[in-house]
């Protein structure tokens, strides 16, 4: 069996649906579903259990689990404006360190999801310490726990991979509220209203022009997967593109894609501004100082540890990620 924590979640879900495709089904899935909205998320799917999450937290404090394959280690609150730093204490780095200790002692690999908020504003995203610098606690207790697998690197008793994702995009975010990624508020907004906001100008940047690397989800798993499949790695590693694009390009390619889908010809981002179909509000207060404006994954330990697949781009992933939507009918 393989269990995935937060596999009703965004993520997890996904890779729940990752391993379906390979026609594997035997799966736990630990998650909470207090507000049982996500379960969507998992109605095409095929598990063998599912657990919530205090429940999974106390039988792995009892060893009642066995036959292990493997745990992936997605569930976790990922809110980064949450400042209740002994909750995400507890639910990020504590929950992940006991896992990490069950899974050494029973000799079970562990893959877990660690950010690209541990390096907080940057410049340089590469894996190691001396550009590391969380900008809030969610970035901190990421950090935490991957300066503990730093620590046993040199002596694991089983493989334990750690993955810093970028800015992720894709199918079954849609219960992540304000934290779901631009390109879902994007597409969200323009069906509403009928134009997209992005934030103006702040930090030496232009309107809409904050660059980030933007990650389908569909890649993401394909990475884990890998990690699945060459259990001798163990490691932290980046899991992103290693191309930073601008919030416009975001923006203009869902646009575009939903313009494309009611016969609509395609517009330049100088276009989709004049016409106000792209507007830009006044960066806000609270983020300044708390906010980054450039990540761009460095990607030499990942293909060092052998992953050759390519990324998409952001007009390849978010216009397939709206078509299948549409397809869907969730827009």
């Amino acid at each position: 069996m393989i269990i995935v924590t937060g596999g009703a979640g965004f993520i997890g879900s996904n890779l729940v649906a990752g391993l379906n495709r390979r026609g594997y089904t035997d799966i736990m899935v630990v998650d909470d579903l207090t507000e049982g909205d996500k379960f969507i998320n998992l109605v095409d799917g095929k598990i063998a259990d599912y657990l919530h999450k205090d429940d999974f937290r106390q039988r792995v404090a009892r060893k009642q689990f066995a036959n292990i394959e493997a745990v992936i280690h997605q569930g976790a609150c990922s809110d980064t404006t949450e400042r209740n730093g002994h909750y995400m204490l507890d639910n990020n780095y504590r929950v992940t360190l006991e896992l990490f200790e069950y899974c050494q002692a029973h000799k079970v690999p562990f893959l877990y999801a660690s950010s690209a908020a541990v390096y907080g504003a940057g410049p340089v995203y590469a894996e190691n310490p001396v550009h590391e610098s969380p900008l809030n606690v969610y970035g901190y207790s990421k950090y935490l726990f991957d300066q503990v697998l730093r620590r046993h690197l040199s002596e694991l008793a089983a493989p334990v991979v750690g993955l810093r994702y970028f800015n992720v995009y894709g199918p079954n975010e849609q219960h992540k509220g304000r934290m779901a990624s631009v390109a879902f508020h994007n597409m969200n907004q323009f069906r509403a209203e009928g134009h997209v906001r992005l934030f103006g100008g702040w930090d030496g940047y232009a309107n809409g022009g904050q660059l980030r690397d933007f990650v389908f989800v569909d890649d993401v798993v394909d990475v884990n997967l890998h990690f699945l499949d060459h259990s001798q790695k163990s490691g932290i590693f980046n899991c992103g593109t290693g191309r930073a694009q601008p919030f416009n390009d975001v923006a203009r390619t869902v646009v575009n894609t939903l313009r494309a889908e009611a016969d609509l010809p395609e517009l330049s981002l100088q276009e989709l501004v004049d016409q106000q179909l792209i507007r830009y509000i006044p960066f806000p207060d609270d983020l300044k100082g708390r906010y980054q404006s450039h990540t761009e994954a460095d990607m030499t330990q990942l293909r060092s540890a052998g992953y050759k697949a390519p990324f998409r781009d952001v007009e390849t992933g978010v216009a397939a990620y709206v078509r299948r939507l549409l397809e869907q009918g969730r827009l």
